[in-house]
């Protein structure tokens, strides 16, 4: 019997090999977010703290009008940042969306020729039975048969 042998394997390991690159590039873009959030934290964390410094300076009696304006000045450049790392965010979450469904598409290109070995794979498998039994049949017909007795 010879055995199995599925004609389109390379293309199988190429579509595999995109799928793969394709998990990467989700991969990289989720990694990308991870960097965005983290940094909206630290600017939400130095905004807070900024408030509070601010609160503080107010309550002590005398006001210093300087350290107050400059607190505003870097109370605006760090809202800047945060509308800066929003529409990053989004850009990336659209990103994150187009590879994502790239990657659906190259697993759904991946499972079609899988799904297609496989059936070629049970087709093989029963065309080999049928052989091997037809043999068998072939076998037991000649045990069988009567024989001719020579006269």
């Amino acid at each position: 019997m010879p055995p199995f042998k599925f004609r389109l394997a390379p293309i199988l390991k190429l579509r595999e090999a995109t799928q793969d690159e394709r998990r990467r590039e989700l991969a990289e873009a989720y990694h990308v977010d991870e960097v965005l959030q983290a940094r909206q934290t630290s600017v939400n964390d130095q905004l807070e703290h900024l408030r509070q410094r601010c609160r503080t300076a107010a309550r002590i009696g005398t006001v210093d009008v300087d350290t107050l304006v400059v607190a505003g000045r870097h109370d605006l450049l760090l809202r800047a940042q945060l509308r800066d790392l929003a529409k990053q965010r989004k850009h990336v979450a659209d990103e994150i969306e187009q590879r994502r469904e790239r990657l659906i598409e190259a697993t759904q290109a991946v499972r079609a020729l899988e799904k297609l070995r496989e059936k070629q794979l049970a087709q093989h498998e029963q065309t080999q039975q049928r052989i091997a039994d037809k043999e068998l049949d072939e076998v037991g017909v000649r045990r069988w048969a009567p024989r001719e007795v020579d006269s």
